[in-house]
């Protein structure tokens, strides 16, 4: 069992990695939320494979847990969605103690947060995150929320967990698609902080593609220690936070202008580094290397490289409606070398549509 704690000024808990964990989930939740009741809202896929168990070990813990389920889809993460969950809660009777269990991706983790921050102005949540990519990105550090048509996540809340629970073994049913979408996290996070990290997924690409336990456990320990060391640092974003940020301004536009769910998260990010990166080297903060070993690892993931759209008026005003932009200007997050960012809003046109013709096919 590995533990990283998250030490914020307000609020403490801890991510906690083992494999088998899914079967003491519920002792886990009621030491720090008792409660005659709970609700366990759980990805509409993921229900059938580990909601039994779940359900047992919540049952078994002195839980009544209410269960309901979530459609998969980015197209399903909406307000929508968000004001059925509130009925279920309001029908059941779940109370401001009652603790709201998030089992499934990065979309569930972000709706149920979001709702759990709402919900009677606010009530304790859990995340048991099944996917990768919300093992060692989403489900870390209180961003939650939900999409509008004009965009990713413009409507949210900052909203803690009480702790993330992390069962590594869950990643044996996950899609193999699914699984290199999450690489694609693993990897920005090596590019930002740690290029350590950045060897070790390279050198380890087989196994963790195999699923193999060990290795998870490694890799999601190494990415949350860097995700949780951002969070403490910077909780809402207002500096070094939006370093995570990096390749989303570029994925960010390619999600809206394709139709949510057409590209997976963990796709457009491949796409958005590889295009941030070329943006980088002609603005003249990186060598032209970079983007070359960057290329290599995501091709070598199984993510794709390149991407029919065109770098239109419908994508630069995706682009401009993202969530950093400030005095309407664009920021790109921007490697400097692996392991080091820079956040820069004085990019020429020049530079980004150059970036983006590094992802053009």
């Amino acid at each position: 069992m590995v533990v990283v704690p998250v030490e914020l000024p307000h609020h403490r808990y801890d991510i906690v990695i083992e494999p088998g964990l899914l079967e003491h989930i519920g002792e886990r939740v009621y030491a720090l939320a008792p409660h005659d009741r709970c609700a366990l809202l759980a990805d509409g896929r993921v229900l059938p494979l580990h909601g039994d168990a779940l359900r047992t070990s919540l049952e078994s813990a002195g839980y009544d847990p209410v269960v309901a389920t979530i459609p998969p889809g980015e197209e399903e993460k909406s307000l929508s969605t968000v004001a059925g969950l509130y009925e279920v809660l309001l029908d059941h009777h779940l109370e401001r103690g009652s603790p709201l269990i998030a089992l499934g991706g990065g979309v569930t983790g972000d709706i149920v947060g979001f709702v759990a921050a709402t919900y009677l102005r606010g009530v304790p949540f859990v995340q048991c995150p099944t996917t990768l990519l919300s093992m060692v990105d989403a489900s870390v550090g209180g961003k939650t929320g939900v999409n509008l048509p004009q965009g990713k996540n413009l409507v949210g809340a900052f909203h803690q967990p009480i702790v993330v629970l992390i069962d590594p073994l869950m990643l044996g049913t996950l899609p193999a698609r699914e699984l290199r979408c999450g690489l694609a996290e693993c990897i920005k996070h090596a590019v930002i902080r740690d290029a350590a990290l950045f060897d070790y997924i390279g050198e380890n690409l087989k196994a963790i593609l195999e699923v193999n336990p060990a290795v998870l456990v490694e890799l999601v320990r190494q990415n949350v220690e860097i995700k949780a060391a951002v969070v403490v640092e910077d909780e809402r974003e207002k500096g070094v936070r939006a370093h995570l940020n990096f390749g989303h301004t570029f994925a960010h536009a390619i999600e809206v202008t394709s139709g949510y769910g057409h590209v997976q998260h963990g796709e457009a990010v491949g796409l958005g580094m590889l295009a941030a990166s070329r943006t980088a080297a002609e603005f003249g903060l990186c060598a032209a290397a970079l983007h070359d070993r960057l290329r290599e690892l995501i091709e070598a993931a199984g993510l794709p490289v390149k991407t029919e759209l065109a770098m239109d008026d419908e994508l630069m005003q995706a682009m401009q409606l993202d969530k950093k932009a400030v005095g309407g200007r664009m920021r790109f997050v921007l490697p400097d070398r692996i392991g080091s960012v820079v956040i820069r809003d004085q990019v020429p046109e020049s530079c980004v549509r150059a970036g983006w013709e590094a992802i053009r096919s």
